[in-house]
């Protein structure tokens, strides 16, 4: 039989209370029979022992328990289950005492027990239930948790994912036009930045499709991308300074990059003669300090598209997916600076 289906079947509500009942009905028929050979009126006498029983047992799983219990009603539930154990306890001495003669007049069944005795049958059934009923509801709740928390994961892993997705590709663009310009040229330098340009590409595609990338492979790709981006800034004041060891520490994928890009974008187009750019990186232990600073420049009318502004927010809102309460990002601006600050604990 399929798995699934198997499992559906157990976990079917009629086969759970069919099979809690007939095993119950086989365990009291035991107990009842006062030979090792079962006779009809052991069989009868446990149909009739059960009759005040599953008359509690409903009681308390379709009213008791939804109205007071799952209302967190606590003392009336309890005060209720106590009526409900004195009135099954009547209902099971009226059984043998009235009830039988009438339904079944030949047999001339007795009660072999005291009150105390069906008080402690009428409790032990309530009582199994009920937490019978809790367990199953704690493990729904428990499956419906993981159930939110997997379409929350993927959710977030969608969203990220569409994040990454949503780095500015200009740059390629921009960087084959520059190369371009080279190769006619026959500069020496075109296979150098044709390299770079692989590099960048390679980091992109294939690495930056983990969870978790190297940071020190993260600023590598950062240096290629500045590099490229040197060919249509010549004059610009560029300057990269990494200190720490990268080595060990990692950090989410294209996280650094948008804060790169929207300096050379926001700074360095329009203003060549006063255009720069620091990009700063430190590391110490999990704390990662990173900084660009740049120039406030005129941005170019072929760049006021649909990316305009997405850096920053790209960034934020990765920030806080990836790592809540342990990040910091500041942004400090004069009439002619721009300054991105980030703080990150990568533990």
């Amino acid at each position: 039989m399929n798995q699934q289906i198997l499992v559906k079947i157990i976990r079917n509500k009629v086969v759970q209370h069919t099979l809690f009942w007939v095993l119950s009905f086989g365990v009291l028929l035991q107990f009842f029979a006062y030979s090792d050979e079962l006779h009809k009126s052991d069989w009868i006498y446990a149909g009739l022992f059960h009759l005040p029983l599953i008359l509690a047992v409903y009681t308390n799983l379709r009213l008791l328990i939804p109205q007071l219990l799952n209302g967190s009603r606590y003392l009336l539930f309890i005060l209720s289950l106590l009526v409900l154990i004195l009135f099954t306890t009547w209902f099971l001495q009226f059984t043998f005492e009235v009830l039988t003669d009438y339904i079944f007049p030949g047999y001339y069944f007795i009660s072999y027990y005291e009150m105390a005795d069906y008080i402690k049958f009428g409790l032990i059934y309530l009582l199994l239930t009920t937490l019978l009923k809790l367990s199953k509801s704690w493990f729904e709740l428990n499956e419906t948790k993981q159930l939110l928390e997997k379409l929350n994961s993927e959710k977030l892993q969608a969203e990220l994912s569409a994040l990454k997705g949503q780095i500015n590709p200009h740059f390629l663009f921009n960087s084959l036009n520059s190369i371009y310009s080279l190769s006619i040229e026959n500069e020496p330098i075109t296979s150098k930045f044709i390299l770079k340009l692989s590099e960048v590409l390679r980091y992109m595609i294939y690495e930056a499709n983990e969870e978790k990338v190297s940071l020190k492979n993260e600023l590598k790709y950062l240096e290629n991308f500045v590099e490229l981006q040197r060919l249509r800034v010549d004059d610009a004041d560029v300057k990269i300074e990494f200190l720490g060891n990268s080595k060990k520490s990692k950090i989410a994928p294209l996280l650094l990059i948008p804060l790169v890009e929207n300096g050379f974008k926001h700074g360095i187009k329009g203003d060549t003669e006063n255009a720069f750019i620091h990009i700063f990186a430190k590391t110490e232990k999990n704390d990662f300090y990173f900084s660009v600073k740049n120039n406030k420049g005129q941005i170019d009318e072929t760049e006021s598209d649909r990316f305009k502004g997405i850096g920053l927010k790209n960034v934020q809102r990765r920030l806080e997916l990836i790592y809540p309460n342990k990040h910091e990002i500041r942004i400090l601006e004069s009439d002619t600076t721009f300054k991105v600050v980030l703080n990150i604990n990568l533990a």
